[in-house]
């Protein structure tokens, strides 16, 4: 018999270590080629190992979401035959890290920013899909499904306990997730006695689970900007009548070809408008040098729902686009987060972020800044609103704008100022074509 060591892999860019976030095999598992063994997390991606040899899995080292350094032993793999040479060794640790190096390519998440991320299924929508479904393997079994399903299971509030995996040895593949989540939605109200009992018992129970990978770092950078970053908050109600009546007018003639507008591409004119007059709040502070970074450039940050958790990639040179330019980037490059095509660059270089829940925007938000960022414009949903004028109450279609800024930095008038032009160009559609 002989042994083949696995060790973390080298990903380039200077990365030192990575944390591992799943183990995909145990100790006594028989893996073939190619295979996954697990999942490890850089500050680039998050990405699989596959084994480049097939054998027994003999040793594992390395606790759940702890890191690991470059070059330590992870995986040790017994095989039939002959000890490999160190040439064999060197071979098979090269393929692993080529593909471990691609999948950083395409898997980057160096740039996802910090905002609250939605699951698109409700809690009762996946117990009666579960109850309809019954478990598919013995309790106890643990699923076999790639990092990227769980992740998006977890997203969607669905334990892969009660999916069917069709792929080998009952894994479970995205096809067979989301054939699951379709039947959701045709089961609510049909589960049996029997699976409701089960699920009534398991709601007495507690489930733990560490907080790793992509999630951690979330947190970790949530908590670095707030225990750091004094915010101020300032929130602002918009009178958007006459700018929906506009956007609806835009929207009945447009030409083919031109894209259908929402509300975001004219806040973001506005934004850039306001930040000509108000250029400190397109900036970055590097509190480590006492350092303030003011740009000239309007790269706004725009936030977008994705299978794989909120991302925000970066409009470009907002300041030398038109309404209907901000609408046909912004949809290219929210297509392209959907897709999972969007670039490495184009989720960075953000100097000020729109962020933005859309209908569930709520009345009010407290948005975190995005380090280093020195501000963060929020937008909430657009409700129809009794307003007194002259005299009498009509109804307004009123949205509010809920901002933070870093205190340090910026005082509260020059927050309230920024805030009033945006609301004046809103209110006054008219102004925000008008250089």
């Amino acid at each position: 018999m002989a042994t083949h060591i696995i060790k973390m892999p080298d990903v380039g860019e200077g990365i030192v270590e990575a944390e591992i976030v799943e183990w995909e095999v145990k100790v006594g598992d028989f893996v073939k080629e190619d295979d996954v063994l697990a999942a490890v997390m850089t500050d680039k991606a998050t990405v699989e190992i596959p084994s480049p040899v097939t054998g027994t899995i003999v040793a594992l080292s390395g606790e759940l979401g702890e890191m690991t350094a470059v070059g330590a032993e992870i995986v040790a793999i017994e095989m039939d035959g002959e000890s490999p040479s160190d040439d064999d060794e060197q071979e098979g640790q090269a393929a692993v890290e080529t593909v471990v190096r691609e999948e950083v390519e395409e898997v980057s998440v160096s740039a996802v920013q910090l905002a609250l991320s939605v699951a698109p299924h409700s809690s009762s929508m996946t117990s009666n899909a579960e109850a309809s479904y019954g478990l598919p393997r013995a309790i106890g079994e643990k699923p076999l499904a790639s990092p990227s399903v769980r992740r998006r299971a977890r997203e969607a509030g669905i334990r892969l306990d009660y999916v069917r995996g069709s792929g080998p040895a009952g894994r479970i593949l995205h096809d067979d997730l989301e054939a699951y989540i379709a039947g959701s939605a045709h089961s609510m109200g049909s589960a049996p006695a029997a699976s409701f009992n089960l699920q009534s018992r398991a709601r007495h129970e507690v489930e733990e689970y560490k907080v790793i990978g992509l999630r951690r770092k979330i947190a970790e950078r949530m908590q670095d900007a707030k225990s750091r970053i004094p915010h101020i908050s300032y929130v602002e109600a918009v009178d958007v009548t006459d700018l929906e009546a506009l956007r609806a007018h835009m929207n009945a003639t447009r030409k083919e070809g031109e894209p259908k507008l929402t509300i975001l591409p004219f806040i973001l004119r506005a934004m850039v408008l306001s930040l000509a007059e108000n250029p400190k709040l397109s900036a970055h502070f590097d509190d480590q040098q006492n350092v303030v970074r003011q740009f000239a450039a309007c790269h706004i940050g725009m936030a977008v729902q994705t299978d794989a958790g909120l991302m925000v990639p970066v409009i470009r040179h907002a300041e030398a686009r038109s309404v209907k330019d901000l609408a046909l980037e912004s949809k290219r490059l929210a297509d392209a987060a959907r897709e999972g095509t969007i670039t490495r660059d184009e989720l960075s270089g953000s100097t000020i972020t729109l962020s933005s829940l859309g209908a569930l925007g709520g009345i009010v938000s407290t948005p975190v800044i995005n380090s280093p960022e020195v501000a963060i414009v929020g937008v909430n949903k657009i409700q129809i609103q009794p307003v007194h004028i002259d005299g009498a109450f009509v109804a307004r279609q009123m949205m509010n704008l809920s901002s933070s800024f870093d205190h340090r930095i910026i005082d509260g008038w020059d927050a309230a100022v920024f805030i009033q032009k945006i609301k004046s160009l809103l209110e006054y559609p008219a102004t925000l074509f008008i250089d």
